[in-house]
């Protein structure tokens, strides 16, 4: 008897535990890794959780380190969009960070090349 109400005690404070949510990127256009016929002009992320716009941004950079935004970044839902300047043959860096609703912060980094 005591068992079992020991039991339902754990089941009961496991199951009213609050989620530990994190915003991992799901997929991104262009894709890391990803050889490109034509420039992208723009990046597109797309994570697990929504964000919070404040605390998240994405970067994208040349070979030499400059940046390659041609404007801000709009974030909204789960979802951050970058405006690309026109780039030209070439590997490109993406560099993110997310910082979902429930304040749990992410971050990556990833190439893609733009083929002559």
């Amino acid at each position: 008897m005591i068992l079992r109400a020991f039991w339902l005690a754990a089941a009961i404070i496991g199951a009213s535990a609050p989620a530990m949510a994190h915003a991992f990127l799901e997929r991104a256009d262009p894709a890391a890794g990803e050889n490109l016929q034509a420039a992208p002009t723009r990046i597109e992320l797309h994570f697990t959780e929504p964000l919070e716009p404040a605390f998240s941004a994405v970067t994208v950079t040349d070979e030499n380190g400059h940046d390659m935004s041609a404007g801000s970044p709009a974030i909204g839902g789960s979802e951050m969009d970058l405006p690309l300047k026109t780039l030209s043959p070439g590997r490109y860096r993406v560099s993110w960070h997310a910082v979902s609703v429930d304040t749990h912060r992410t971050e990556g980094k990833y190439n893609f090349l733009v083929l002559p």
